[in-house]
């Protein structure tokens, strides 16, 4: 009896698209992540050894889909993030389904240290957006970021020093922005579990064991567990494992 999950090299693109769209609701915050069999979200300190050519392949697709792509700016640094240009492929599909050519990057800082010269800013196909605290946004590196990017105060009167994660979700969707896909890093992870501001979570597991001192996918301190229910697993190429959760409601 063959008790292992389908496999992914079955599946066009589109058939892909359709699983991993299902049930999806309008807005909608997807987090995307790669996790060792251990629970290490990265490998040598980064998590691009992980996954591998069917991790990536859905990874696009999921970029395909959205309205923006949501990093918070250490994730954006460690893991070496150029401007967010699609393939060809992605563009073509994107034209034919009436989305512009690109998503949206925004990148999440609470102090606004981002290099405004950075090929993330300079060679970026939309203004990005960065999503900052009300005083990130009036420094004078806000100010600096101004010039290459849009700059949205998330911050609470209560709490300006800070990033608020709902008003992040709702300063997203005032701009048209309703198809949201998180690539991390995780802290942010934690700060939107705990706000249940997570409406999906795309997790590739990676059959390794990492067995250091590597991160969790999520960092941080949720008032309450928050149930998930899952949609598809598949089987990528080294038997890595493609899943898909949703929020239980």
């Amino acid at each position: 009896m063959n008790v292992l999950p389908p496999s992914i090299a079955e599946l066009s693109d589109d058939d892909l698209i359709t699983l991993y769209t299902t049930d999806a609701g309008d807005p909608w915050l997807r987090v995307n992540f790669v996790a060792t069999l251990d629970g290490s979200a990265s490998a040598a300190g980064v998590s691009g050894a992980l996954g591998g050519d069917d991790d990536l392949r859905v990874f696009d697709l999921l970029r395909r889909v959205a309205d923006v792509v949501l990093v918070a700016a250490g994730t954006v640094r460690d893991e070496g993030y150029g401007p967010m240009v699609l393939h060809d492929a992605d563009v073509t599909w994107r034209r034919a389904h009436g989305l512009p050519d690109h998503p949206v990057f925004a990148i999440v800082t609470g102090s606004g240290s981002l290099d405004p010269s950075s090929r993330v800013f300079t060679e970026a196909p939309v203004r990005p957006v960065v999503l900052t605290s009300a005083e990130g946004a009036a420094s004078e590196r806000g100010r600096a970021l101004a010039e290459v990017a849009d700059v949205v105060s998330c911050s609470t009167d209560e709490h300006p020093d800070t990033v608020d994660v709902g008003t992040i979700r709702a300063a997203l969707v005032a701009r048209g922005l309703r198809t949201v896909h998180c690539e991390g890093g995780p802290s942010f992870l934690g700060a939107l579990v705990a706000a249940d501001a997570v409406d999906e979570l795309t997790l590739t597991i990676d059959p390794t064991l990492e067995g250091g001192e590597g991160p969790r996918i999520a960092r941080g301190s949720s008032p309450e567990l928050r149930r998930m229910r899952p949609t598809h697993v598949l089987r990528g190429a080294g038997d890595v494992l493609l899943t898909r959760y949703v929020r239980a409601r």
